[in-house]
């Protein structure tokens, strides 16, 4: 991997910024009511907001129909970048119709509030089923990332964006670190060397460990939670994000991590995902990223060491990203400690691991996960959390 001064380029060379400057926004607001409007979902607009901070890098805008399929069908944009999911803007006909190419359109956050703008340069009919089939490997509407792709409309609108106000987070200001600002705390830190997390879950003790074992070899550990669109049964990310401060608070050395929000949804598009979610910590200063057991998995659709395997497709160099690939970690009754299998000899029944879905229904019947699967003041914090949903 390439050193440079100023950390590792950000994913095609340079960090895009796509947020109107105070004279632009200007403009945009003044011409607003005579454009005609697009009303983002969530994903859409958490889509816009990455493009904007540069996090998509190099994206600078909703992708055009050359760079779509080769996207879907080869895992890189039509320049040969390596790039693993359609950052798509997907509307109705009706919608479409109602929009020339080449002019400007205003977009709207759910609510309906002016969020940015969109220079249509192209318009175009997409095959979901080819998409799904690549891109989540099934065509399976219970599958959340692909019920999201079957319920969007048939045409996506292309061409580049602008944010127009970068707004403070509304739950996590403190933790709105963009990549341009993340890239200068890490050279401010003397960190030549970073690992990202990825996480959509509450941290446990599987977690700790590998990223302590990362720890031990890099500089520094970037804690990115994301906290957009997620399934409805996924823990809210206002939870997540105490369980994390309790974490970093009592259990991690205060200058080695640094926690920020990211922005993004969730795909749950499993290997491909692990490429994006890899790529978008490189634009955020990363040099390293930890691969762990189905990142960005869901159901049985993907193998349990896919997302780790497709690193091996790309030529080495060319994500400019160490994937850290770790083992399923577990508690280990014979040696009293946490262990994958390459570390411990214990048989299957001396090893203490718990699915996601079996501490959520611990959780509902009032019970603490133990000790061994997650720290008790974080326990405590889910539980808590838990009850206060089912109204216990």
């Amino acid at each position: 991997m390439s050193q440079h001064p100023n950390g590792i380029p950000a994913h095609g060379g340079h960090l895009i910024n796509r947020i109107a400057t105070p004279a632009e926004k200007q403009e945009f607001i003044e011409k607003a009511d005579s454009l005609p409007k697009v009303q983002l979902d969530k994903r859409a607009l958490s889509d816009l907001v990455m493009i904007a901070i540069g996090g998509f890098s190099p994206l600078n805008g909703f992708m055009e129909a050359a760079d779509y399929e080769t996207v879907v069908t080869d895992m890189r944009l039509k320049s040969g970048l390596p790039w693993a999911i359609p950052v798509t803007l997907s509307v109705s006909e009706e919608v479409a119709d109602s929009i020339k190419e080449g002019s400007w359109v205003r977009l709207d956050s759910p609510e309906g509030e002016f969020v940015g703008i969109l220079e249509l340069t192209q318009k175009y009919r997409y095959n979901k089923a080819h998409e799904a089939t690549n891109v989540y490997r099934t065509d399976e509407t219970k599958h959340p990332g692909v019920k999201v792709l079957y319920d969007a409309g048939p045409i996506n609108l292309a061409g580049p964006v602008w944010l127009l106000e970068r707004h403070p987070h509304p739950l996590f200001p403190k933790y709105q670190i963009d990549p341009a600002e993340s890239r200068k705390l890490f050279l401010e830190r003397g960190w030549k060397t970073v690992v990202g997390f990825q996480t959509r879950n509450p941290i446990h003790r599987a977690h700790e460990y590998i990223q302590k074992c990362a720890l031990e070899t890099v500089d520094g550990l970037f804690l990115h939670p994301l906290v957009g669109a997620t399934k409805s049964d996924d823990i809210p990310a206002d939870v997540r994000m105490r369980c994390y401060e309790i974490m970093l608070d009592k259990y991690f050395p205060q200058d080695r991590v640094m926690m920020a929000i990211n922005p993004s949804a969730m795909r749950y598009a499993g290997p491909r995902e692990a490429i994006f979610h890899a790529l978008v910590r490189k634009n955020y200063g990363c040099t390293h990223f930890i691969v762990g057991r189905d990142h960005a998995g869901v159901g049985d659709y993907y193998g349990t060491y896919d997302a780790q395997y497709i690193f091996d497709e790309f030529e080495p160099g060319e994500l400019d990203i160490v994937p850290m690939k770790f083992e399923h970690a577990f508690y280990c009754t014979r040696t009293q400690g946490m262990a994958t299998s390459k570390t411990s000899p214990s048989l299957p029944e001396e090893r203490i691991h718990l699915s996601g879905t079996k501490v959520r229904e611990m959780l509902r019947r009032g019970e603490l996960p133990p000790p061994q699967f997650s720290r008790p003041e974080v326990a405590a914090e889910l539980a808590k959390a838990m009850q206060a949903s089912t109204g216990n």
